[in-house]
């Protein structure tokens, strides 16, 4: 049933070219490949005790162990955690205290205010929090606290350097 005329072919009626969506095949390969490994390191991270990094050899284990157990024997756990301060809402963020008293915090009012320095202490049975703030409008203010453990509380003195002034101020541990 030709009528004579050639019907030009249509660009479905033409062979594909060979290996045309070879490099979208590629690409999306590579993601795929890329997005399964980050995920693999994310869930290896969020497993307890998981880093994402391998784990620490026996030696550095031995290593860590003793210094670990000196803070634990040191007793400055006890004031890890976050402090409300009753008057204000401010909060102190005591994240770690090494066996020589350092302590990791953060400060917040309600956004954070640089921890300069923070440590903690033993007077005797009493367990003393020192922490200094530099920050605008904290220039060398410190809070001098000491933990109260029937309570559950930290109290002591705040001086506010840039007022000269001094507050008794109160924390509570905020569950």
């Amino acid at each position: 049933m030709s009528n004579g005329k050639h019907k030009k072919p249509s660009s479905r009626d033409l062979p594909a070219k060979p290996h045309r969506h070879r490099p979208a095949l590629i690409a999306a390969a590579v993601l795929l490949a890329v997005g399964i490994g980050a995920a693999g390191l994310l869930l290896r991270a969020r497993e307890p005790g998981g880093t994402g990094a391998p784990e620490a050899s026996p030696a550095t284990q031995r290593t860590a162990a003793p210094a670990m157990t000196a803070a634990a024997d040191s007793g400055f756990g006890a004031v890890n955690g976050r402090w409300l301060r009753l008057d204000g809402g401010y909060v102190l963020e005591i994240r770690a205290v090494d066996a020589g008293g350092t302590i990791d915090a953060a400060y917040f009012n309600p956004q954070p205010i640089h921890v300069a320095r923070a440590e903690a202490t033993r007077d005797g049975s009493t367990l003393k929090v020192f922490v200094e703030l530099q920050a605008p409008n904290y220039p060398g203010s410190t809070y001098s606290l000491a933990y109260d453990p029937g309570r559950d509380q930290l109290a002591g003195t705040y001086f506010q350097a840039a007022l000269q002034q001094r507050f008794d101020v109160v924390f509570v541990k905020m569950k």
